[in-house]
């Protein structure tokens, strides 16, 4: 195939999220802080010029086959495999046929059509590398979550990642023309699980939408939320699986009226979010443990809603709580102190990055009741106002624009390596 492009500024980028779609509503299913980064940097770029075009897998007739997000966003839903949700662990078997479709819906542009592949979770990761080939042009990977990191903390009640899975993401690291890590930890992870080239990767922090996630009234998003004035509110936002560690929360707010019985009738729990993963196994756990700990009058159920809903849920709230077991950055936590609401999040993966523990936080050591009982006492103190302050001016060191501009740098240097050209001027 003749080079068509002579620099390393990349026109048109090929989005591939396989699992998940970027108009899902995060929160449930697979859909969380990948959604949103796959469809916020998307903007970003076209918004620099870069036209991008999002294949994911369809899961419904109903769907087009095309959706126009804005001039310049494209969602594609490629047939593979039966029009229905799949598990994250059935999708290897339809790889070839999303791969497939793929490479009709090149066949159908004019030679040459994508600059760059950017691929997301490891499934994508098989299909960039295929595609990589096939078109002659470079592939760019994100991780998102690693199974070798996953299996160091196994929550209760949680299987380990898969063998299958350990050796398509090495297969992946191997394989790609760069490697996008979304904090300097997960930097550290490829290194030191994946053998992964520390010349390929580019550290690059994901943003927020800071005009959407900002500070505002408390007192008016209480009274839209039916939230007491004088409450004590904790909230969790994601998806509810082992993995994600509600239960902490739950077993930790027990412990925290154990700690402090005067709570009792102030303290609110939020919990927004749908069952996903293994949670999908038993729906109703979080609310049978709940009731198990005699908390359940304090504790409120919220489906995941639009986003202007939920920097409601953030301005409304005393603290954010993040107990995961694994987390490559966390979304959440940043949304959050976007809000001016500060975070108790566990101190794992990019939470170390997402949050400035004693400035907007708190970052908690393992998974233990009491720790976490006592940590969020905390909230309830003057420490709260100290965090709170400090929160929205950490959030500020991450927007979509930033991340947006250093995946141009990673795209840059990606396609100067392929085509053995000298990166732009200016390029990392």
């Amino acid at each position: 195939m003749a080079r068509r492009l002579r620099t390393a500024t990349p026109r048109r980028a090929a989005i591939l999220s396989v699992h998940t779609s970027p108009l899902d509503q995060p929160g449930t299913g697979d859909a969380g802080g990948m959604n949103v980064y796959v469809l916020e940097t998307a903007r970003r770029l076209a918004a620099a010029g870069v036209e991008t075009e999002i294949f994911t897998r369809a899961v419904s007739s109903g769907l087009p086959t095309s959706v126009e997000v804005e001039p310049g966003v494209t969602v594609t839903h490629l047939r593979a495999g039966p029009l229905e949700e799949l598990r994250k662990e059935d999708l290897p078997t339809q790889l070839c046929a999303f791969s497939s479709g793929l490479m009709r819906a090149e066949a159908g542009r004019p030679e040459g059509w994508f600059d760059v592949i950017h691929s997301h979770y490891w499934l994508s990761g098989h299909v960039g590398w295929l595609a990589s080939e096939r078109w002659d042009v470079p592939l760019v990977h994100t991780m998102h979550t690693m199974a070798r990191v996953k299996n160091l903390d196994v929550a209760e009640g949680d299987a380990p990642e898969p063998q299958t899975r350990v050796i398509g993401e090495q297969q992946v690291v191997d394989q790609a023309t760069r490697l996008v890590a979304n904090t300097r930890d997960e930097a550290l992870d490829l290194l030191r699980h994946y053998d992964a080239d520390p010349s390929r990767i580019d550290v690059i922090h994901p943003g927020v939408d800071l005009d959407v996630f900002r500070p505002g009234d408390r007192a008016a998003a209480r009274a839209a939320l039916g939230i007491s004035q004088d409450a004590v509110l904790l909230l969790f936002v994601g998806r509810i699986q082992p993995l994600k560690a509600p239960d902490v929360l739950l077993r930790a707010t027990a412990r925290m009226l154990e700690l402090d019985p005067t709570l009792r009738d102030r303290l609110v729990v939020a919990v927004c979010g749908g069952p996903s993963g293994s949670g999908l196994e038993h729906p109703f756990a979080l609310a049978e443990l709940a009731q198990s700990l005699g908390i359940a009058d304090i504790v409120r159920f919220e489906p995941p809603g639009p986003r202007a809903t939920l920097a409601q849920w953030y301005r409304a709230a005393d603290a954010t709580v993040v107990p995961s077991h694994s987390e490559s950055f966390g979304l959440v936590a940043v949304e959050s102190q976007a809000c001016g609401t500060p975070v108790i999040a566990a101190d794992v993966g990019g939470l170390r990055t997402a949050v400035a523990p004693g400035s907007t936080g708190l970052l908690v050591p393992g998974h233990r009741t009491d720790d976490w009982g006592r940590a969020l006492l905390r909230a309830t103190t003057g420490e709260r106002d100290d965090w709170s302050r400090g929160a929205r001016a950490h959030a500020e060191q991450f927007s979509w624009t930033s991340t947006a501009q250093g995946l141009l740098d990673s795209y840059s240097l990606a396609i100067a390596d392929h085509l053995r050209l000298p990166a732009a001027a200016g390029q990392r």
